[in-house]
């Protein structure tokens, strides 16, 4: 989620209020250099980044741009530290 048309090319500031929108949901959340990677159930996890899409615009900000990359798994549950983990490991060996 990125603002456009900002005088500055830092986002920074953006991400942080961002951030702390999303941190004040009971959902898991990873921050990282990228982008933020949430967990959780899928309405809740869509209701969420609609609402944080929002927030941007309710703060000022007149453009805000949001990509989504979702994965869903049926077959067990595996969070995205179990997924680090596993690659980790076969590093290791």
């Amino acid at each position: 989620m990125v603002p456009i048309g900002t005088d500055s090319a830092s986002i920074s500031d953006f991400v942080a209020l961002i951030e702390k929108k999303i941190r004040e949901s009971s959902l898991k959340s990873t921050l990282h250099s990228a982008g933020t990677t949430i967990e959780g159930p899928w309405d809740e996890v869509m209701g969420l980044i609609g609402e944080i899409h929002e927030y941007g615009h309710e703060k000022g900000y007149v453009r805000v741009h949001t990509d989504i990359r979702v994965g869903t798994r049926t077959d067990k549950h595996q969070t995205a530290q179990d997924k680090i983990d596993v690659v980790l490991k076969k590093i290791s060996q």
